[in-house]
């Protein structure tokens, strides 16, 4: 047995989130105010790759002003990139990697739940996307929400129309480094993705899946093992 292998207390999942400070609040209310979307925009870019802890707030009071929902005690790093912000709702207590990019689009919506951590360098197609509370996503981890349709055959790919398929993320659930979820997926209450997964159909809750295809493991107990379930993902 390897005797540098230790366990840790988790820090982000059991952290206290005390409300935002009233001035912090105060000011994305100004900068709503006084500022066009367009004018918000470049805003952020000013703040984005910063450091320091006023490049913090600003990041998170452009946000706040931007988006359709935001939480107290949001954590957004240093390169994050968020598309068509009005279509997201982003619970309290979420932390946001550095470099991670959320695309949304004008008629979409994107929920993140509360506590949720996002790794960096993770990317969301979120045209149609839920994740649900306290949910690790691994870093570089993708979800995919639409795809060509690739017909006619007489047109190159890029140029045919999207299909959008709902996406959505169960509480509890560990989404691996590296690991694709494919559109029209839903990952089940508490399921485990392995690292570099590709997903392409649903997860039962409290499974675990690996491989490309992602295929089904183990459960991570037996109380949540019903026998026709694991014969359909078997």
């Amino acid at each position: 047995m390897n005797g540098n292998i230790r366990t840790v207390a988790a820090v982000h999942g059991r952290r206290e989130v005390p409300p935002d400070a009233l001035f912090e609040i105060g000011l994305a209310d100004h900068l709503r105010r006084a500022n066009s979307r367009e004018a918000l925009l470049e805003l952020a870019t000013r703040y984005a790759l910063g450091d320091s802890d006023l490049d913090a707030i600003m990041r998170r009071a452009i946000w706040r002003a931007l988006a359709r929902w935001f939480g107290d005690g949001v954590h957004i790093g240093r390169g994050a990139l968020i598309k068509h912000p009005e279509t997201f709702s982003i619970r309290k207590g979420v932390f946001i990697g550095e470099q991670v990019i959320l695309q949304g689009r004008f008629d979409g919506s994107c929920s993140i739940g509360e506590h949720t951590w996002i790794g960096p360098q993770s990317y969301f197609d979120a045209r149609s996307l839920v994740i649900e509370e306290h949910v690790g996503w691994g870093p570089g981890a993708k979800v995919l929400g639409s795809t060509h349709t690739g017909v006619p055959l007489d047109v190159p790919i890029i140029r045919t129309d999207l299909t959008i398929e709902p996406v959505r993320i169960g509480a509890w659930s560990d989404i691996g480094v590296n690991a694709v979820v494919l559109p029209g997926v839903t990952i089940g209450r508490g399921a485990i993705v392995g690292a570099g997964a590709v997903v392409t159909r649903d997860v039962p809750p409290f499974a675990v899946v690996a491989g490309v295809p992602a295929r089904f493991i183990r459960w991570r107990t037996e109380r949540y093992a019903p026998v026709a379930a694991r014969e359909e993902i078997a």
